[in-house]
């Protein structure tokens, strides 16, 4: 018998969700490379207060997993998630999960057949600097009406998820552009249901924004970075304002600490909203603002700076307009 999943090309492929629930996914060739800088173009149409809030990079055989502001997670095929065009709203979640018209997706996480036995854990990042770790075959089977992925305390909210092995090095980012960069093996193993434990210490109104996975490898009985490997954190504020920087410059601390200046925010460059770690294999970064105008622009593009600076302008917004998010291909 043929399942439908052989019948759908595996395929890179971008998904856009908005904060009102529109979801949609799209091939990448649609944005063309563009200088940094610019404006870019139109990548998807919201409508009236609606704003873009999630834009991530996934395969059409991937299983998508989405994480709300409960703390539950839901999933889906990507290939279920129909092709749109450019300018597309796209289709409401309702469409496809499900979860309650109060319920707010917080983060989206592919996970593809291969990575599920090369993948340990899913590592899940709040709001206020919590962090925890759990056994990734504990989301085998993730329900369509979603499973409880956090318990979250008061006021706290649910803000990225990555994928471990167990052995990497984890960096968070705040808005007011604080990181800390610690051993995950820092963070003990638990249940779904439980809260987790202080990853980073964000000051008066800060809160984190980023979380991502520096990868290891054993050479010689030692668990260490590829040394043939350039390694850098980009990060990339609301006004259109990034730049790359050595993580060499990002020295492991432990957990639960204030961290170190990432970025120089000021009025200009106004607070980061993303930061992702390049291990070499990425070349684009795609960004996204929140009334939908997308910019594709070379890496290589992106000067390396040294941790407390501004960064150049990457995409040019127009006014009242925001970065929302960005992903690397």
């Amino acid at each position: 018998e043929i399942a439908e999943e052989d019948l759908i090309p595996a395929e890179e492929t971008i998904i856009t969700l908005t904060q009102g629930g529109y979801i949609k996914r799209l091939n990448p060739a649609t944005y063309k490379i563009q200088k940094r800088g610019g404006k870019g173009i139109l990548g998807m149409k919201t409508i009236g207060e609606d704003i873009v809030e999630h834009f991530i990079c996934a395969n059409t055989h991937d299983n998508l997993l989405f994480f709300s502001d409960s703390g539950k997670v839901f999933q889906t095929p990507v290939y279920e998630i129909p092709e749109g065009q450019r300018v597309a709203k796209g289709r409401g979640l309702l469409n496809f999960l499900e979860i309650s018209t109060q319920e707010k997706v917080l983060s989206l996480m592919p996970l593809s057949k291969k990575e599920k036995d090369s993948t340990k854990y899913l590592v899940i990042c709040t709001k206020d600097g919590i962090i925890k770790k759990t056994a990734i075959s504990e989301f085998e089977n993730v329900r369509r009406s979603g499973l409880i992925a956090i318990t979250l305390k008061k006021g706290d909210l649910l803000r990225k998820v990555s994928k471990t092995t167990g052995l990497d090095e984890i960096i968070l980012v705040t808005k007011k552009g604080q990181s800390i960069r610690f051993k995950e093996k820092e963070i003990r193993p638990m249940g779904r249901v439980a809260s987790g434990v202080k990853g980073i210490r964000p000051r008066k109104n800060d809160e984190v924004v980023g979380m991502d996975v520096i990868k290891m490898q054993i050479s010689n009985g030692k668990l260490q970075i590829d040394k043939k490997r350039k390694d850098y954190l980009l990060v990339v504020t609301e006004n259109g304002y990034g730049k790359r920087t050595d993580l060499k410059e990002y020295r492991l601390q432990g957990r639960g600490g204030t961290g170190i200046k990432t970025a120089k925010i000021t009025s200009k460059t106004g607070s980061l909203v993303a930061s992702r770690v390049l291990l070499g294999g990425e070349e684009d970064l795609i960004v996204i603002s929140q009334k939908g105008q997308v910019i594709r622009t070379k890496i290589s593009s992106i000067p390396i700076l040294s941790r407390p600076t501004q960064g150049v302008r990457i995409m040019k917004l127009e006014e009242e307009d925001k970065v929302a998010s960005a992903t690397c291909i």
